[in-house]
């Protein structure tokens, strides 16, 4: 895996419902962030543009529109985002038929797929209300697994797997990680959190943060405390 900076390893969630309130956190930030992730949100919402646009502004840019459909679909899909030049893409990581169409649809472009093990909102109650008997992380990490024999570039998961994910794959391959709360921070809708620099120490290869930066009073201001946090864990940039 290339050596990543600090700057790297933190994804900025633009998990708000408009463009104008995007490109005001983009702006808020971008001294201090240089990637970004836009979801459901904000794709219904004219995110594609925006994620055009800040490719054209030189940033690297998640789409995380976890796929999840017959294989045709999720294969085509996948092709056209390859085409739009973005650098991470989520496709849901259930079966491996989904996980196969998306690295045929996605061919020889650059683009990395994440596989989405386990929601970072659920807990092992909620696995059972679903039929399944494993337990968060025995299930996160056979798909871990699954999505790594597919040919996939990593995973989303949360960082309290991350250390058994790692242990399982070896090194490069990527764990990205929703959920995190610094210190002293409300877990919110997330069931499975963990501090910053807890998460890089587990394993995990880059950071998605949302409310922690958007919601605070000063988002550069958050966001710098969190790349300080990462700088303190992993200063010499490996992956």
């Amino acid at each position: 895996m290339t050596r990543l900076t600090p700057q790297d390893r933190l994804i900025l969630a633009l998990d708000v419902p408009t463009i104008e309130a995007a490109r005001a956190l983009v702006r808020q930030t971008e001294t201090a962030i240089s990637f970004f992730k836009i979801g459901h949100e904000l794709l219904f919402g004219g995110g594609l543009e925006l994620a055009q646009e800040l490719k054209r502004q030189g940033s690297q840019v998640f789409l995380d529109m976890k796929l999840l459909d017959i294989s045709n679909t999720v294969e085509k899909g996948t092709a056209n985002v390859a085409r739009l030049g973005v650098d991470l893409l989520t496709v849901h990581g259930h079966d491996r038929k989904t996980l196969d169409a998306a690295v045929k649809g996605r061919g020889s472009s650059p683009l990395k797929l994440l596989s989405v093990t386990v929601m970072t909102h659920l807990t092992a109650a909620d696995l059972t209300e679903q039929g399944i008997a494993e337990s968060p992380a025995d299930l996160v990490v056979r798909r871990a697994l699954m999505a790594q024999d597919a040919g996939f570039d990593g995973v989303i998961a949360s960082g309290e797997e991350a250390a058994r994910i790692r242990a399982a794959t070896g090194s490069g391959f990527e764990i990205v990680t929703p959920g995190i709360r610094p210190a002293g921070e409300a877990k919110g809708d997330q069931a499975r959190v963990m501090t910053p620099s807890a998460a890089i120490a587990a394993g995990a290869t880059r950071l998605v943060v949302g409310r922690p930066i958007t919601a605070a009073a000063d988002p550069l201001a958050a966001a710098k405390a969190i790349l300080a946090e990462i700088e303190s864990v992993s200063g010499d940039g490996r992956g």
